[in-house]
């Protein structure tokens, strides 16, 4: 900045005002300026710059794993939004390991971003509780208390829903299979699944739940638990598209096919539902607008460290296909 105002004749001041785009410099000036600074192939540090006014304008993003497509969808969309909002994105992926999850905390205290989105893709994980200072918000899931503003999605409402559509099919005979009862939305989507059958006085057979986990080899297990019994559900909720994917593997291994030997309905609609064969109905969740809901909330979290923390809810939505058939 010394040898632009040097070439250029001003004082360093007027080059900061102008390399800041301060308002308060003449058309003439600034051209003048600028000429210099793209001649000396000038560019700012960010790194000072953060410094000085004590913000990176970076994001932390904690998952613990990101090959369930449900969340590697929803981590797309965080970036892209932080993208559009001029800010950056940091994703560490903790692996399940604890010891990383420190890590990477350390890490992206030392890098100063200036909060940090926790999300949590596996129940079995168990991290020790975490002092941190840093704006957090949770998205989903997180297994500590943490004082952080929460994202959480209508789970009760949404196993409801896809256990009433099951039903508006005239089916009787229902299972299902959830992710780890560890988790709180595993136990809300069970506990929609449960109300819908109580509203319809249907009876709830519980050899026909079945606790699983949220991934593929969950689903084919969880199937595979509902084929080996003498009596068999007509049709099968599965807390997840990883699961209804799992439960699709072990239908065609069983020689069956969906829906003319088992209806699935799945949850999250996460792309590669609409082209599973037959595409699978299923519960959506808005990814997009927990990316946004979960940036903005953070945005405003840095800006305001009161001790107000806030817990927002999104509400699920049915994406009917071709995966459940109507009985006679």
């Amino acid at each position: 900045m010394k040898d632009i105002a040097r070439i250029a004749q001003v004082s360093t001041s007027t080059v900061s005002l102008v390399i800041n785009n301060a308002p308060n410099v003449s058309p003439a000036m600034r051209s003048k300026i600028m000429a210099v600074v793209n001649d000396l192939n000038y560019k700012p540090s960010a790194l000072a710059r953060s410094l000085k006014v004590k913000e990176t304008r970076t994001i932390g993003m904690l998952v613990t794993t990101s090959d369930n497509p449900f969340f590697a969808e929803v981590v797309a969309n965080v970036e892209r939004y932080c993208n559009r909002l001029n800010y950056n994105l940091i994703l560490c992926n903790t692996d399940d390991d604890p010891r990383r999850l420190e890590k990477n905390i350390q890490t992206l205290i030392q890098k100063q971003v200036d909060g940090l989105l926790l999300m949590c893709t596996e129940s079995h994980f168990q991290a020790n509780p975490l002092n941190l200072t840093l704006p957090c918000v949770i998205m989903d899931w997180w297994p500590t208390e943490l004082n952080a503003d929460k994202i959480l999605e209508n789970a009760e409402f949404g196993g409801y829903l896809a256990t009433k559509t099951l039903i508006e099919h005239h089916h009787q005979k229902i299972g299902i299979i959830t992710g780890s009862l560890k988790k709180p939305l595993a136990q809300n989507r069970l506990k929609g699944f449960k109300q819908a059958l109580t509203e319809y006085n249907l009876p709830l057979n519980e050899k026909w739940v079945i606790e699983s986990h949220f991934d593929f080899n969950g689903g084919i297990w969880g199937m595979e638990q509902l084929l080996s019994q003498k009596e068999r559900p007509t049709a099968v909720f599965c807390c997840s598209d990883t699961i209804a994917l799992g439960a699709y593997q072990a239908l065609w291994r069983a020689g069956l096919s969906v829906p003319q030997d088992m209806s699935i309905i799945g949850y999250d609609n996460i792309a590669l539902a609409q082209y599973l064969s037959p595409p699978l109905t299923t519960i959506h969740q808005p990814k997009n607008r927990l990316a946004e809901m979960a940036v903005d909330t953070l945005l405003q979290r840095i800006k305001n460290a009161d001790k107000n923390y806030r817990t927002l809810m999104l509400e699920p939505s049915l994406v009917l296909r071709e995966s459940i058939a109507k009985v006679r």
